[in-house]
Order: structure tokens, then sequence, then C-alpha cells
């Protein structure tokens, strides 16, 4: 038993700074959410922000664009030429994903300064291609909306997933201690 852990200790090793940082991170988003009263309708103020950079990505396309605070559901209602296309909830803000991105990137860590740049700089991207990922998804669904549950079930998932998966490649290959 003692072997196989001196033989696999960089997996073990990644393994635990992984779960770690993602636990931490995970249940202290999860603490911030927690202030809110989803019985009252209150939605968290990173998915409000979303919402709002959302809207100033959209006028800054001169589309006709509004973005309203929901009377029934803890979630922003997405009015886009006059019609009620879509509503971005909580699960649309992306710090799930950025917390999952900057703990393989904590994983792999290199120097400190290094990995934290990384992670922000990483995180960043990740934070505003989601809002262009959410302004697309906006005007697909509003044009085609036949294809609403593919595109938002399917091609922007792959889209916010795909960029984070080449930040880690990138991470990987360039920036970590593995790299070359």
């Amino acid at each position: 038993m003692k072997d196989i852990f001196i033989q696999y200790k960089p997996f073990f090793t990644f393994l635990l700074k992984f779960a770690l940082f993602y636990l931490v991170f995970a249940v202290g988003y999860n603490q911030f959410l927690n202030q809110f009263d989803e019985s009252k309708f209150e939605i968290d103020s990173i998915t409000v922000m979303v919402s709002n950079h959302t809207y100033y990505l959209m006028q800054f396309f001169n589309e006709d664009f509004q973005i309203l605070k929901n009377t029934t559901q803890p979630s922003m209602k997405i009015i886009f030429n006059g019609k009620y296309v879509a509503r971005i909830i909580e699960g649309c803000n992306a710090i799930s994903v950025i917390i999952l991105f900057a703990a393989f990137v904590f994983a792999f860590a290199s120097s400190w300064i290094k990995t934290f740049l990384y992670i922000v700089v990483g995180s960043l991207l990740v934070y505003i291609l989601n809002i262009v990922r959410i302004g697309l998804l906006v005007w697909a669904i509003y044009y085609y909306p036949q294809y609403q549950e593919f595109l938002h079930g399917t091609i922007f998932p792959l889209f916010i997933y795909g960029v984070v998966f080449i930040l880690w490649i990138i991470w990987v290959t360039k920036f970590s201690k593995y790299a070359k």
C-alpha cells in the first residue's frame, strides 16, 4: 500500500489539493448564497451583476434589451426586442465554473504569484466570455426558438467548458510546474 502511495504521489497530491481548494471555495460560495432568501425571490448580487453586465454588452450593440427582476422567482428576466426570451438564475453566473477552473489550476500550482495571476486572469476571461455567452444565447433563442434546448443545454455549455478546458491545457503545458 505504501508503495502505491509513493508511486502515485503526484496524482494523490493533485487530488488532495484540488479537493481541498474546491471544497473550501464551494462551501464559501454556498455560504454566500445562503444569505439570500429564495422564498422572497431574492437574487444573489453576483447574478445581478452578471445580468447588468449582459445588459451593458447588449447596449453596446444597440440591441433592444431589458433586464427586469422577476417577481415570481429568484431570477432576472431578459426582454429582447419586446419579448420575454430567457431568465438569468444563479447557475448562469459562472461562479461554479470559475471555482472548478481555479481548483484545477491550484492543484497544478507552480509559483504562488504565477498561479494566483493565472487564476485571476483566467477567471476574468471566463466571466467575460460567460457574459458574451448569455448575450449570444438570448439572441440565438430569440431568432431560433425551436433550438432553445439544444442551444442552452449543449452548444453554450460546450462553449464555456471548452474555454475552461483550453485554459487548463495552457496552464499545464506552459505555466505549471509540469510544463517542459
